[in-house]
């Protein structure tokens, strides 16, 4: 295994377009960070306080928030973000997925500008939820998007490169916030919030000049623009062997899917893809209760609590500690593999996250355990931004078979986006102090390692390993694989254009035999062309 990520020998033309086209799309990936990381700086804002609270006032006498309206406050951009990536689906198959990510940006746009008008709390909350809305279409479409398109041999890079855009976004807002804290005006939020309408004009743009994925157009019955959107990306002329094979392959493997049945949502729960389903929300309902959202919504004001002197700036750190983190996890990814990353990082995560929940619950606010607090919280940044971070979309972006995936990528995307409500809305009833709540404090980390502990089962028992392998060659490795554990021994046989020519009941048959059938046809094939040679 060389150190280097570079283009196999054996394949033709140049990735270089589709690399550029797939990480300028993972652009959306900032809406997502910058949105979900600004809120937590806003709502301790000086200013936002004075004109947002209803009269409720924390310890010292000051304009504060009740418990009830902070939870509600940041999770409904998650509830919009549900709703969003259940309509990601309808929006992608209809629209296409260039124009549903730009219809996105419209809707996101809108959420944006409800909340920069705002200066009571109803009217910011709209906002948030409508703005959530373009996140939830966005964080479906992009990986949708990039993994139509990307060459197998970097698409894992590809496409967890939109998580690595999170986590940009994540750090603007960490700055951005730092920057206008201090101001006495309505600026002071409002900035941070207007910034956003950059991120939605740059990738509206964008997706103006790029083209629709090859997959979406062979899924519609536009043979001719698949061809044309395959060459721009693959940089070979749309008659060239190996771009008319590609094409080839995914047209037959799509034939070969509706043979076995429609994809409605229903039997998006049935068989294979029944199964495929339920691993990718498990991975990414996973993926939120490791508690990364805990540090990244309500990071600020949990240091604050826990005594620590300037949380803006710790907060700032952490960032930068998941933007860096995130760069060798998009390396390690195709060179060691999908299983492997996800199973060390819920290891690691497990242990920082016991680390601070015993060091806080024996010394709690203590200088000590506030060092500690930070260091581990950093390591266990550390660990999620190198696997879990960008892995759970590279992994679900990969497990469906091209008439599904939309339907069931806004499923598990959707799965995301509910535990990541249900965890910012639940949070300041478990960690704030005050009447009717549990004041957990660092005490919640026992939470979070918990979960971390039943990542690593699930990832031994559920995650096959897709290194490498094309989208059609996924669908076969979920066909003849059973477990997941011996899914990195999978070597990819079935041509679905053989497979195609065989006449037989598909739903009865297993690929295995159909592949079989294929086999005999080719060697009779083979001996009758040798005999007519010999006469």
């Amino acid at each position: 295994m060389g150190l280097a990520l570079k283009k196999p020998d054996h394949v033709a033309g140049s990735a270089a377009p589709a690399i550029l086209i797939a990480s300028f799309v993972a652009f959306g990936g900032i809406l997502y960070g910058y949105d979900t990381g600004t809120i937590g700086g806003i709502l301790v804002m000086k200013e936002w306080l004075r004109l947002f609270s209803t009269g409720a006032t924390d310890a010292d006498g000051n304009p504060a928030i009740t418990a009830s309206q902070q939870s509600t406050i940041v999770s409904l951009l998650s509830a919009g973000t549900f709703f969003g990536s259940l309509t990601a689906a309808p929006t992608g198959d209809i629209l296409g997925r260039r124009i549903g990510l730009i219809v996105s940006c419209f809707v996101f746009i809108f959420g944006v500008i409800l909340q920069t008008a705002a200066t009571r709390i109803p009217l910011f909350v709209a906002g948030r939820f409508f703005a959530g809305f373009g996140v939830g279409l966005v964080s479906a479409l992009v990986p949708l998007y990039q993994s139509e398109t990307a060459p197998k041999w970097i698409r894992g890079t590809i496409v967890g490169a939109y998580q690595f855009a999170i986590t940009i976004g994540l750090f603007l807002a960490a700055i951005v916030d730092n920057g206008t804290q201090g101001r006495a005006n309505t600026g002071s939020y409002r900035i941070p919030v207007a910034i956003q309408f950059a991120w939605a004009i740059i990738l509206i743009t964008g997706m103006l000049l790029l083209p629709e994925t090859p997959r979406y157009n062979i899924k519609m019955g536009r043979n001719e623009k698949a061809a044309l959107s395959l060459s721009r990306l693959r940089k070979l002329d749309v008659d060239h062997p190996a771009l008319v094979e590609e094409l080839a392959e995914i047209q037959a493997n799509h034939e070969y899917e509706l043979s076995l049945g429609k994809a409605t949502y229903v039997d998006c729960f049935k068989g294979t893809l029944g199964k495929r389903l339920m691993t990718g929300c498990l991975l990414q309902g996973l993926q939120q209760l490791t508690g990364v959202n805990f540090i990244f919504y309500y990071g600020t004001s949990f240091f604050t609590r826990s005594g620590i002197g300037n949380a803006f700036i710790i907060t700032v750190i952490t960032d930068v500690v998941n933007v860096c983190s995130t760069i060798p996890g998009l390396y390690m990814v195709e060179k060691w593999g999908r299983r492997p990353m996800l199973l060390w990082g819920a290891i690691g995560m497990f242990v920082c996250q016991f680390i601070v929940a015993i060091t806080g619950t024996a010394e709690p606010s203590g200088i000590v355990a506030n060092k500690v607090l930070i260091a581990f919280v950093c390591v266990y940044i550390f660990f999620f931004a190198s696997t879990w971070g960008p892995i759970a979309w590279i992994v679900t972006g990969e497990l469906f078979p091209l008439k599904a995936r939309a339907k069931c990528l806004s499923m598990t995307t959707a799965t995301n986006w509910l535990l990541n409500w249900a965890i910012a809305y639940a949070t300041p009833y478990l960690v704030n102090p005050g009447a009717g709540n549990a004041n957990l404090g660092s005490k919640v980390f026992f939470i979070w390692g918990s979960f971390c502990l039943v990542c690593a089962f699930f990832v031994y028992g559920l995650i096959y390993e897709t290194k490498g392998l094309s989208l059609e060659q996924v669908d076969e490795l979920y066909a003849k694989e059973s477990r997941a554990w011996r899914s990195h021994t999978f070597v990819p046989s079935v041509s679905f254009q053989e497979v195609q020519d065989i006449s037989t009941d598909r739903r009865k048959s297993s690929l295995a035999d159909i592949e079989a059938q294929a086999g005999r046809k080719r060697s009779v094939a083979h001996v009758d062309n040798g005999m007519n040679e010999k006469l």
